[in-house]
């Protein structure tokens, strides 16, 4: 296992990447849903699957049960908390969440994934790289590097220790494009645990560095990711 892949060719929609999972018929837990963009896509993509989806953030929860679909579950609880029965559930996914378990929960969070699922089911756990020109800038206001180390290091010990096997490790990079910076300011500035602590100055430095990329016209990067499939042992 690696953190960092230097050299990364496969460019890709994740969604992609998940359908090659066999998911009908499955029973699917997401933690860390945030606003349910793929659990939408899990939900409405393929047959008969049933959807578990939890989240922390009371308010955005409370803004996931007015979707109202109708093989969706959204629960209100963490990783390291998972409101479920044992071996109940075939396969996990995580998309740019683990890393925001605070470090001393996140072996509580794997020993509560391997307790959930089912006898040889898979955990796919997406982490996004820190690299490349987009994390440049969203590093400017928000630095996720030691978060993101801290995250692939409990990852790598769990699969040490055997408690799970690391089924496939997969690197792939997706294209973001954002129409000038306010639009970026938007979509990456704005959000609820950053916002306000972002000063007229430090906007101004981001600014200027996201407008150097393309004068400031539509502009689009390449966003790494490392995914993680483990294997319940």
């Amino acid at each position: 296992m690696k953190l960092i892949e230097k050299n990364i060719t496969q460019t890709l929609d994740e969604i992609y990447l998940i359908e090659t999972l066999n998911l009908d018929n499955k029973t699917i837990l997401e933690l860390g849903c945030g606003s349910a963009a793929m659990t939408k896509q899990l939900a409405l993509n393929g047959s008969n699957r049933k959807i578990i989806a939890c989240e922390v953030d009371e308010i955005q929860h409370d803004k996931n049960l007015a979707l109202n679909i109708e093989n969706i579950e959204f629960k209100l609880n963490g990783a390291q908390d998972i409101k479920l029965e044992d071996e109940s559930v075939d396969i996990i996914f995580m998309f740019k969440s683990f890393h925001h378990i605070p470090y001393d929960l996140m072996k509580k969070a794997l020993s509560e994934i391997k307790r959930v699922l089912k006898p040889n089911g898979l955990a796919y756990i997406s982490e996004p790289l820190f690299k490349g020109e987009q994390n440049e800038l969203i590093s400017m206001f928000h630095d996720e590097q030691q978060v993101r180390i801290d995250a692939f290091e409990h990852i790598k010990e769990a699969v040490e220790n055997e408690e799970f096997k690391l089924f496939r490790e997969i690197f792939f990079q997706t294209e973001v494009v954002y129409e000038n910076f306010e639009d970026f300011k938007t979509r990456q500035m704005k959000l609820s645990y950053n916002d306000n602590s972002i000063t007229k100055e430090v906007e101004e430095k981001i600014k200027n560095k996201f407008n150097s990329f393309n004068e400031g016209k539509q502009t689009s990067f390449m966003k790494p990711f490392r995914v993680d499939i483990l294997q319940k042992v």
